[in-house]
This record gives structure tokens, C-alpha cells and sequence, in this order.
């Protein structure tokens, strides 16, 4: 600083345009240092004073002073003088002081709309206007930095992992990257004007110009998993990290901040595999996940939490996979894609024997905060994974009237056609509960797909979620329930019989309950109507002798000439 005060106007422009990277910590300390006031022209004209600040010119006045976020580049008390932040990250904040973002707003929307006039100087005073406190002239110059310059500072040199990143990379030799240290209110803090002007993405030299909030005066603790200065001082933390800890820590992109995660687990990103690995990642609120192995989205079940995600990764093949993990926040659109928040790589020793997931599986599974805000509520399978020994199971929600559901049952083992997807499925509607009832062809493992539309609209059914159900019983073999006409009511249920073929030459049980309607009737080689109970329920039986089929049938009114088909029933040949 005592060098700029003793440059006229012209040389001061000039340095600014031949030390063009420095130009932002240079803009800082003229943002930071100007003033109006006219006490401290008094102290200008003073001899006593040890450093002469001010520089007054006829083309243009600014008042130059030395703050308290800042030293001179005589005193170097600097580092005696710093502020150490606790290691690891204790997840209370993510800046290393207090800032209230929202009341910066005004400073934000003006600063980023500044554009250059005349000279440095100029700019300064441009850019002041609106701005009182340190904080808000340290803001107001770094929002113009990342929308209009996006240039390097470097006032603290050291390694850092960008974006040609690889998990496991050894650093040495010179710095590959520089980043900024500002004083304020007594204390150091970091920022970064070239990352948070933007980025470089894997396998492209391109910078790509957006800001991101996370590098302005970063949390030392979160800072260092990226930035290793060659200075260990300005880790500003205690205790620091070696460059070993630096190389080993799990590298979370600034997205992963961002978005309100906290934190990840394992806590390497180099994970020893013996078949299966789980990922976990905590967050402040509900946040949707993805994931991809090896650019893939198979080998994997995902579960949603209303605090985080739980991923569980069985790799196909042995050797070492890349697993890299994406999120996007709750209330994003369908079509908003998601930022990549952290990457793992999986070295795998074995293969899992004891899980095999169907590729057509869709991430995440089973119930969620997701699933509840699409209208399934109150689950009655709480896990992704549903075991069944005898090869039946149900599942069962809660969900608005408006809300009309549908669902299939598949799987990769072998071939199902489209009526076999949804005949291993039989619904049934109570109110405002909507039941499933399931039973599986064969041991194999399945993925149970819920679809739902608006009753009032046109449109198609959409997915909803999903769950795996597992069987391993080589002795189940169960047919298909009966085949539902459309005049089979969502609210109609059927207690008996369930399988959708019957024996030959037995008399059947029949018990359903059909509500609004005069008569229910079966009809085989004979017809036999059932009788209503006080229970409500219709029962009854009829034999399967001499045909080949069954047919239920009902009358809306007692009247009526004609009677409408619901049920078909299949009969074993003799």
C-alpha cells in the first residue's frame, strides 16, 4: 500500500494493467480503503503521520486509507495475527464469519451490473456506491469480479483439485493453482475469485463462466478440501492437514455445500469392496439423488431420507469402478438436471452371489418424502426390499381420492408378457386406502412398479415409485389371479379365490364384495348366483365339471335385461 500511495494516477493504471491477475485484491484494497471523510485529508496533510495514504489528483479525488482488514506490505504481523478455525468441518456454518446473504442482495444486483469507466479509480467509485461497511466493499467488488473479469488472484499459491481432478492424484512441484486471503474485522479469510466466477469441467480446457457462492469467504475446514497452500499458515486451521491427509481426503464439489449437504460417508474416496458398499450422505433437508458406476445406473439400490440418501453399490465385476453421486434440491423441475456432488472410486475384490439387481430397477426404491409428495401415503413396506418365502406379499397406501393407480410386476430372469406383468398383481381400493396384492411366477427377483394418473385427467399413467421383491423358494409357482373386465370397480375386492386358474371337476368358494348392485352371479356350465350377507360380502360356490372357464357377473338393478362380465377364471384341462 505504501507503494500505491506514492504513484500518480497514470502509473497506478498502468500497474493495474501489466499486473492484471493481481487486479481484484487490488480492486479489494481500494474498495475496502476509500473514503470521503474529511478528518483523514487532515491527517493527509500531517507530518507526523508515519504512512502518507492519500493520493489527490485533479482528474480524479480518492481518499486511500489503511483499514484493519488489511496490513501494509511493510508490517508483516500478519500471520501472528490470524484467526484459527477447528478441523474437521463442525457443520454450523459454511463462511468463516457471519454474513446475512439476503441483505447483501442490493449490493449483489448493483455490483454485477457495474460495468468499467475510465480508469481504476473510476470503477471504485462506481462500484462504492450503496456500499458502507467492509463487507459490503469486499462484496461488491468480488460479485463484479465473478460476472464481468472471472481472473486469477493470487495472494496465496498452493495445489488444488479443479477440474481436471483424478481420485488419487500425488501432488509435487510448483503450484497449479492461486486463491485470495482477505483481513476482516481482525481476521483472515479465504476466497476464491476464479472459481467462483465459474469452472472447468473433466476432459475440457474450457472455462465456463457462473458464479457460485461457496468460494466467498469459505469455512477454512471446507476451504482446505480443495485448496492446499504451499504456506501451511494459511490453512488458517488448527490442527492443519499434511499434503498426505490433503491427497486422501474425500473431495466434495462445491454443489455438494451448495445444496445443504453436510456430509458424506466413507470419508476416503478410495473404498476397498468386497461385493457390496454403502454410501451415505447426511443433509439439512430433502434432497433428490442420483448415481452412475462406471457411467451406469444399474448395481445399485438408492434409498431417499428426509436428512439424506442411503446408496448401496454391488459391482458386477471385479477391478476398479468409479462411482460418482449427483444431486439436485427437493423442489426442482423433472427436466433440471443434477450437479455432481462427490465421486468415489470402488476397488472390488469379489462379486456379491447374494444379490442380483434387475437393470430395469429405477433409483431411488421403495418409499420416501418423494413417493408421499406424489400421493402415496402411509406405506405398508417401509423398506426398498420386500422378502417373500411363500412368493406372496402386499402392499398397501394411502392416498387422495384424485389419485387413480395402476402397477406392474417385472423381472429380468425371464420373460413375462405385458398381461403377466399385471396379472401377478390384484387391486382393490377401501376407502382411501388402495391395496396390492402380489404373488410371483417363480423364485426369481422382481421390480414392482407403481404408475398414477389424475381420475379427472386424459393423459397416461406416470411412474411413481418402485421396490424389489425377492424370492428364493425354488418350490413357488403361482398362476395368475383372475383376468379384471373394466367393469370391475377399484373399490370392488376379492376375498376368494385368488389364483386366476382353478382345478378341474371341484366345487369353488366364491366371496367378493360388490357393493351397489342387485345380483352377483358365477356362470359356468351352469349359472350360480352367490348370496349377500349382513357382512356385505357375496358368497357361494359353483363347479368347474365340464368347462373351461368361469365367469362372474353382476346386475346393477333387479330390472335390468342385461348383466356385465367382471371376473374371468381360467379351468384346468381334465
Amino acid at each position: 500500500m505504501a507503494l500505491h500511495n506514492n504513484l500518480t494516477l497514470t502509473q497506478k493504471i498502468i500497474l493495474a494493467i501489466f499486473c492484471f491477475p493481481l487486479l481484484p485484491l487490488y480492486l479489494c484494497c481500494l474498495c475496502c480503503c476509500a473514503s470521503s471523510n474529511e478528518d483523514d485529508e487532515d491527517n493527509h496533510r500531517s507530518k507526523e503521520s508515519t504512512f502518507d495514504h492519500t493520493e489527490t489528483t485533479t482528474a480524479n479525488t480518492v481518499d486511500v486509507r489503511s483499514n484493519t482488514g488489511f496490513d501494509d506490505d511493510d508490517n508483516n504481523t500478519v500471520l501472528s495475527q490470524k484467526t484459527e478455525y477447528a478441523y474437521p468441518w463442525d457443520k454450523s456454518s459454511l463462511k468463516s464469519m457471519k454474513i446475512d446473504l439476503d441483505k447483501l442482495k442490493h449490493i449483489d444486483n448493483y455490483a454485477s451490473k457495474v460495468r468499467p469507466k475510465n480508469t481504476v479509480e473510476a470503477l471504485v467509485q462506481e462500484l462504492l456506491k450503496g456500499a458502507n461497511t467492509d463487507i459490503e466493499k469486499l462484496r461488491a467488488i468480488w460479485m463484479w469480479v465473478t460476472h464481468h473479469i472471472g481472473v486469477e488472484c493470487r495472494e496465496v499459491s498452493g495445489y488444488s483439485k479443479g477440474g481436471q481432478y483424478k481420485l488419487g492424484k500425488r501432488f509435487s512441484g510448483d503450484p497449479t493453482h492461486a486463491w485470495n486471503a482477505v483481513r476482516l474485522n481482525g481476521s483472515w479469510h479465504l476466497l476464491d475469485s476464479t472459481w467462483g466466477a465459474g469452472k472447468t469441467y473433466q476432459n475440457s480446457s474450457k472455462f465456463t463462466f457462473t458464479y457460485d457462492e461457496f468460494y466467498f469467504l469459505t469455512h477454512p475446514a471446507l476451504f482446505v478440501g480443495d485448496h492446499f497452500p504451499q504456506d501451511p499458515e494459511w490453512q488458517l486451521l488448527k490442527p492443519r492437514l499434511s499434503l498426505k491427509q490433503f491427497e486422501d481426503t474425500m473431495h466434495r464439489q462445491s454443489s455438494f455445500y451448495n445444496m445443504g449437504l453436510l456430509s458424506s460417508h466413507p470419508e476416503t474416496s478410495l473404498i476397498q469392496s468386497d461385493g457390496k458398499t454403502t454410501i451415505t450422505v447426511q443433509t439439512s433437508s430433502p434432497v433428490l439423488f442420483t448415481y452412475n458406476l462406471n457411467g451406469n445406473k444399474t448395481s445399485g439400490i438408492m434409498t431417499l431420507r428426509p436428512n439424506g440418501m442411503k446408496l448401496d453399490v454391488y459391482p458386477e465385476s471385479t477391478g476398479l469402478h468409479t462411482l460418482k453421486i449427483y444431486a439436485k434440491p427437493q423442489d426442482a423441475g423433472k427436466e433440471e438436471t443434477y450437479s455432481m456432488v462427490c465421486e468415489y472410486q470402488l476397488q472390488c475384490r469379489a462379486v456379491s452371489r447374494e444379490m442380483t439387481i434387475p437393470h430395469n430397477l429405477i433409483n431411488p426404491v421403495g418409499p420416501s418424502w418423494a413417493t408421499e409428495r406424489e400421493g402415496l401415503q402411509e406405506p405398508s413396506q417401509h423398506d426398498p426390499i420386500v422378502h417373500t418365502k411363500d412368493g406372496r406379499c402386499s402392499f398397501r397406501f394411502r392416498v387422495p381420492a384424485c389419485l387413480h393407480l395402476m402397477a406392474k410386476l417385472k423381472t429380468t430372469a425371464f420373460s413375462m408378457t405385458d398381461d403377466e406383468q399385471r396379472r401377478h398383481i390384484f387391486q382393490s381400493r377401501q376407502g382411501s386406502w388402495v391395496e396390492f396384492k402380489v404373488q410371483v411366477p417363480q423364485a426369481a427377483m422382481y421390480v414392482f412398479s407403481v404408475y398414477g394418473k389424475d381420475k379427472a385427467g386424459a393423459g397416461s399413467y406416470g411412474y411413481i415409485c418402485n421396490y424389489l421383491i425377492s424370492c428364493t423358494n425354488p418350490r413357488v409357482r403361482w398362476p395368475l389371479y383372475p383376468l379384471t373386465y373394466a367393469d370391475w370397480k377399484e373399490d370392488y375386492e376379492l376375498v376368494e379365490p385368488l389364483v386366476g386358474v382353478l382345478p378341474a371337476n371341484r366345487s369353488v368358494q366364491f366371496k367378493m364384495r360388490i357393493p351397489d348392485v342387485s345380483q352377483v352371479s358365477v356362470e359356468g356350465r351352469e349359472t350360480r348366483n352367490l348370496s349377500l350377507g349382513a357382512d356385505s360380502y357375496w358368497s357361494g360356490s359353483c363347479s368347474t365339471t365340464r368347462c373351461n372357464k368361469l365367469r362372474v357377473i353382476i346386475k346393477v338393478k333387479p330390472h335390468d335385461q342385461s348383466q356385465l362380465s367382471v371376473l374371468k377364471y381360467q379351468v384346468e384341462n381334465e
